[in-house]
């Protein structure tokens, strides 16, 4: 369930990928008997309000990078700054521990989230970054 949404959403354990729209090999049935499926999922299996147009998204891609761009500036390169607007305003879990996702290896991110945090030195923060699930900072931490 995503905390600030208040939607679930769907991660694969082996791939370590999440997606709002329900694994292809999941049949409906399987789908429905999932807990939450009566309030949340739309008959088609996937995610009420995760993408195109759906009524909880509350603002547009580029609304969002503008926030970041605002942040991207309030942080000005500070770990510190980060984690206070990571914990004040991250649609991720990681939210409650200051945006730290802890380590992980290749293969265990969306491929662009992966790609931006392989490619920071330690104590570096990315530009903004998009990805499946949304747009993104990233903090290098080792």
């Amino acid at each position: 369930m995503s905390s600030s949404k208040g939607l679930p959403y769907f991660f694969n354990n082996q791939t370590k990928q999440s997606s709002w729209d329900a694994p292809s090999e999941l049949s409906q049935q399987e789908i429905d008997s999932l807990p939450g499926a009566k309030e949340y999922l739309n008959g088609k299996g996937g995610a009420a309000g995760a993408h195109a147009g759906q009524s909880n998204i509350t603002r547009t891609k580029e609304e969002a990078i503008e926030i970041l761009r605002g942040y991207q500036a309030q942080i000005n390169g500070s770990q510190e700054k980060f984690a206070e607007l990571a914990t004040l305003h991250s649609d991720c879990s990681s939210h409650s521990n200051g945006g730290d996702l802890g380590w992980f290896g290749r293969g265990q991110m969306q491929k662009p989230f992966e790609d931006a945090a392989y490619g920071l030195e330690p104590g570096q923060i990315s530009d903004i970054i998009s990805s499946d699930s949304g747009v993104h900072l990233v903090l290098r931490t080792a």
